[in-house]
């Protein structure tokens, strides 16, 4: 694994979630948000647990990132990362469909939560991709002059 390489993935798709995030939660469903007050803490409530959805964030660019490290990166695929980032999205998204139904959510945010989720997802697959390269192996020669002779 390349950890040098895996501490960059995680901090910028950090950076990454926090600002899709934003965009998505503080701009684009503000006004669905404030027709729905009663389900939500008041904002100095959440203002007071901001760290913990900070810490959340850095969970999910982590594993998301880690995943990839252990398991995907060596394809060297984008398609494969948009795939990747797809099914993860699809993943976390299975959430988004348990709370629309022990929630009273309106059906639009659900869709619009599930939507944003997917999108975020390919976008984080691609991020990924582009950040995190595995380490070059070893040339075959060298593995030539370590390996057994041959009987």
């Amino acid at each position: 694994m390349n950890t040098k390489r895996l501490i960059l993935a995680i901090v910028v798709m950090f950076i990454a979630v926090f600002a899709m995030n934003l965009l998505i939660h503080g701009v684009w469903l503000q006004s669905a948000y404030k027709e729905t007050m009663s389900l939500w803490r008041a904002e100095s409530e959440m203002n007071a647990r901001f760290g913990w959805m900070l810490l959340g964030q850095f969970l999910f660019a982590s594993t998301f990132a880690v995943i990839w490290a252990a398991g995907f990166a060596e394809r060297q695929c984008l398609r494969c990362a948009v795939c990747y980032g797809i099914l993860m999205a699809l993943f976390n998204q299975a959430e988004t469909l348990i709370n629309y139904v022990v929630m009273p959510l309106p059906p639009s945010l659900a869709v619009k939560w599930f939507v944003a989720g997917i999108a975020q997802g390919l976008v984080m697959g691609v991020l990924v991709y582009y950040l995190y390269k595995p380490k070059p192996a070893e040339s075959k020669s060298t593995e030539q002059r370590t390996a057994p002779a041959a009987a």
